[in-house]
């Protein structure tokens, strides 16, 4: 999934993007920007699920229950 994103503003270290067609406001760490970002320029932004790491989480989260129920 793209999203596009606008840098409306900095508040502090962080940049205040609006974000898609309904321009969403979402703060987002300034640190965490391309160099040289300012107001006004736009971003691209890609989303994914990274499918591996949400299962081993996801069993890492189990295993922690378990050892915690006492299941092990």
């Amino acid at each position: 999934m793209q999203l596009r994103a606008v840098i409306d503003r900095f508040e502090d270290e962080k940049a205040v993007l609006l974000v898609g067609d309904e321009e969403e406001q979402v703060l987002w760490p300034r640190c965490l920007l391309p160099a040289g970002a300012r107001e006004g320029d736009i971003l691209t932004m890609a989303l994914a699920v990274d499918g591996d790491a949400t299962r081993a989480a996801r069993e890492e989260a189990e295993t922690i229950l378990r050892r915690l129920l006492g299941q092990e």
